[in-house]
């Protein structure tokens, strides 16, 4: 008798998983329900190694030592949150972080429209978390609703066969199987809910652009944004801005050719990846870099493995910036760049001619420059037989190479103890001593720098000016103008090193930066006093909340670490790359 009832028991089961199925929604990727006018499209795909890195454990540890963090945990506002989360973390029966995943890890994409529109879809990765956290907010927001004379605040109607739900305002929210759909506006919910409807590929997952920049952001990319600059542009200013960026002459040395490659661009991707303490963001777009007939073309390689040198690294650098500019290019274009501000460059040229001695600026003195141009910002080592200025400035240095050094080296002589000399003047008077100009050797290299003399002074407490020991060196091609003559010397010995390795461009790349974040802090550490007085002033903060604010600042740039940014032009489109090593030691 059992052995008859199986084949018919089965065939139940099946047909009752038949019957699931077919009422079951098979949900397909949420950028399909995405409105294809979205402006803006952020989708996590891995929330799980996002949230891993967000509540690293070393970092929480560091978060919570600091004192400002035991002083806002004892807030009663902080403590209202938390037995909030206490709450609902014994209604879902599982602790915060657990719920955070089971609700975020299937997914999450946030769309915004040009009308100000935006759209949050989350699938959770447990539907029955979701579905059970839903019903105790409404039932919470219910009961506070009709406690303050307001029941009707809390609404819901059909709407294409789903229930939508607004607990106030424009607010608007469904859920279907795992996924919840969250929306400040009705009718961009009734959007999403037509696109699913629909069921082909009219939303944004269908645009070519769309499709185009998720496959530049990669697939194992954990988190991956869309911009549809193409829609962006469109907005009012958005063209002026750029134009203006464009029209101001350190925005162009530095930018030109980004801006170039986004004004003709029709879509931004970045793509993020998470591989343990190192976190990338891959930048690109479809805009080309104009030939070598456009205004920016100062900013490309000319030829086939030229580019910018890699970074340069001395003992406590805080940033360290490689471009690739041809300096004589960009200033021969000029009128093209910034027309506007042409004529205000005369008073510009004149003080050059003065430093130079009538040379003209850009066929005798920027057409000397080669197109690798570096700069180093590093923190101070401070002589105590010199003394401590009471507010502590990093040192910087500009690193040219140079196609005639020993005859260019004599004109940047002179012109830089002309410039020594006129800082002597000023500060004469104003009753204050000049530079004294010295010329020391260090590792075999002679160079030449200018000092303030502290005799006489407290030199636990020196002025501003003693941050500044400017120093000119001429080392093969190079040619290095830093602030200090310690950083000079760090140069010196890194460029022999430099030298001596050959070492060569990286092929393609015209911007390089690097910037150590734990170097930063120790600089603003350096100067917390001062830093603290000022958020005082600026504020109205107390001595312990600045301080407290100081203190979660240093311990976050600590913990980030490194950063290295790339710009570079790959098969005549632009192409960046920031990547972070986090320090959590």
């Amino acid at each position: 008798m059992v052995r008859k009832a199986m084949p018919v028991f089965g065939l139940v089961v099946l047909g009752l998983l038949a019957q699931a199925a077919i009422g079951a929604e098979n949900l397909p990727p949420a950028t399909r329900w995405v409105p294809r006018d979205a402006v803006l499209v952020v989708e996590v795909a891995r929330p799980k190694a996002v949230l891993d890195a967000a509540l690293d454990p070393k970092l929480v540890e560091r978060v919570t030592k600091t004192p400002a963090y035991k002083k806002a945990v004892a807030q009663p506002g902080f403590l209202q949150f938390v037995a909030v989360v206490r709450m609902l973390e014994g209604q879902l029966g599982t602790d915060w972080k657990s719920a955070l995943h089971g609700l975020l890890d299937g997914g999450i994409t946030w769309a915004v429209e040009p009308d100000g529109g935006t759209v949050l879809l989350v699938d959770a990765q447990d539907e029955k978390l979701l579905a059970k956290l839903h019903d105790t907010l409404m039932t919470i927001t219910k009961g506070d609703a009709a406690g303050k004379g307001d029941p009707d605040r809390v609404k819901s109607q059909e709407y294409g066969g789903v229930t939508c739900w607004s607990i106030g305002g424009e607010e608007a929210h469904a859920i279907l199987g795992n996924r919840l759909i969250l929306t400040n506006k009705s009718s961009t919910l009734k959007k999403v809910l037509d696109l699913r409807a629909a069921g082909d590929d009219k939303g944004v997952a269908g645009l070519a652009a769309y499709q185009a920049a998720r496959q530049a952001a990669g697939p194992e990319a954990a988190a991956s944004v869309f911009v549809n600059l193409a829609a962006v542009k469109q907005a009012p200013g958005v063209d002026k801005a750029l134009a203006e960026q464009q029209g101001n002459p350190m925005s162009a040395l530095l930018f030109a050719g980004v801006l170039e490659a986004v004004r003709q661009s029709s879509w931004l991707a970045l793509g993020l990846k998470i591989d343990g303490t190192t976190l990338s963001l891959e930048i690109a777009s479809d805009g080309k870099v104009s030939s070598a007939s456009g205004a920016a073309a100062f900013t490309t390689p000319s030829r086939t493995g030229d580019g910018a040198l890699p970074s340069l690294s001395v003992p406590r650098t805080i940033a360290s910036l490689s471009l690739y500019r041809d300096l004589h290019g960009f200033y021969a274009a000029k009128d093209k760049l910034f027309p506007e501000r042409t004529s205000g460059l005369i008073f510009f040229e004149n003080m050059m001619a003065i430093f130079f001695s009538g040379r003209d600026l850009t066929e005798e003195i920027l057409a000397q420059a080669k197109p690798q141009i570096r700069f180093v910002v590093a923190e101070q080592k401070y002589d105590p037989a010199i003394g401590t200025p009471q507010l502590q400035v990093p040192a910087f240095a500009a690193i040219f190479r140079v196609r005639n050094p020993q005859q260019f080296g004599e004109v940047m002589e002179e012109a830089w103890q002309k410039a020594v000399g006129l800082v002597s003047v000023t500060s004469g008077q104003k009753a204050q001593g000049g530079l004294i100009i010295k010329h020391p050797t260090h590792n075999g290299v002679p160079f030449t720098m200018a000092s303030f003399s502290s005799a006489g002074l407290n030199k636990t407490n020196l002025a501003m000016q003693f941050n500044f020991r400017p120093a000119l060196v001429s080392l093969g091609d190079y040619m290095v103008l830093s602030s200090t003559d310690g950083l000079a010397k760090d140069l010196i010995d890194t460029l022999k090193k430099e030298i001596d390795e050959q070492v060569k461009a990286i092929a393609g790349a015209h911007s390089l930066l690097r910037v150590d974040l734990a170097q930063v802090a120790s600089v603003l550490g350096a100067n917390r006093t001062a830093m603290v007085q000022q958020n005082m002033l600026e504020k109205g903060t107390r001595q312990e909340e600045a301080e407290g604010q100081i203190d979660v600042l240093l311990t976050v740039l600590k913990y980030i670490g490194r950063a290295d940014l790339s710009v570079a032009d790959r098969d005549g489109q632009a192409r960046a790359r920031l990547q972070v090593k986090l320090n959590p030691d």
